[in-house]
């Protein structure tokens, strides 16, 4: 937590934050142009938000994308909110909203947390349902290989689709399938309007990707959600389900026990 609060006391840091929150997804080269600061300067600042976790790296091809990451303050509003005054409350809860809505630019869901476990144990998390329906609700069934399709089951509705495939299985280390269909029982399940369903419909399937990378006593886990249209609908929801699924993934393997599911009462 000490990382965090450093890393956002400095009002350089604070801008490159904001550049990020009104565009996502920029280069070094990008962040300097908008910047009254060296490409030096800025790079040790991304240096230091990187280190707190605020900052996330994509590569896409040649190119080093920074991203805003929610994991830390999440982490904040979760384990300390309850001891700071009302002003500062509201500023975390600003700065937390700041940090998961959709910015302008790559439309994606870029997410990085560190989980004290070991890839093996986490890339059985993300693939064995007995474990995903724990903290997800959701089960995934597949036999994991590049090009296999899955069947989705959650509350008790099952979704195949010869669309929903495994893209990428890299055991321990990276894995990328297609995001599932919605279809009407599982619209009538999540009580979603008809309207809603067939906007996403509308879009282009998305993906989503997870790396997995060993850092001494934790791995680092990166989640890209992406391949969604301009002025998506379905990302808005997507953003705001990602951080519980994840911080809810990290509870489960670092003490047994996942979060509450703030959907149970809906279900019930």
């Amino acid at each position: 937590m000490d990382e965090v609060f450093k890393a956002l006391a400095d009002p350089s840091r604070r801008r490159l934050l904001d550049s990020l929150n009104l565009r996502n997804g920029q280069t070094l080269r990008e962040l300097c142009a908008g910047l009254e600061m060296t490409r030096q300067s800025v790079s040790k600042h991304l240096a230091v938000l990187e280190a707190a976790n605020l900052v996330t790296t994509v590569w896409r091809g040649r190119e080093k994308l920074h991203h805003l990451n929610a994991a830390p303050v999440n982490a904040i509003a979760e384990r300390w909110i309850g001891r700071f005054d009302r002003e500062r409350v509201r500023a975390l809860a600003d700065l937390k909203r700041a940090l998961e809505q959709e910015p302008m630019g790559n439309p994606e869901f870029v997410y990085t947390t560190y989980i004290t476990t070991t890839p093996e144990r986490l890339w059985q998390a993300l693939t064995d349902p007995a474990f995903t329906r724990r903290y997800w609700g959701a089960s995934h069934e597949s036999d994991w290989k590049a090009g296999s399709t899955m069947v989705w089951e959650e509350r008790g509705v099952s979704v195949a689709d010869p669309e929903q495939v495994v893209l990428e299985s890299d055991p321990y280390r990276r894995l990328s399938y297609t995001w599932h269909t919605f279809t009407p029982e599982f619209a009538k399940t999540w009580d979603l309007s008809e309207d809603v369903v067939a906007k996403w419909n509308e879009e282009p399937r998305s993906k989503v990707t997870f790396d997995l990378e060993q850092q001494g006593p934790v791995v680092k886990l990166t989640v890209v959600h992406d391949g969604f249209a301009p002025g998506s609908t379905l990302l808005d929801g997507i953003s705001q389900g990602w951080p519980q699924i994840i911080s809810s993934l990290k509870s489960l393997l670092e003490t047994g026990t996942p979060l509450p599911d703030p959907s149970a009462d809906d279900a019930s």
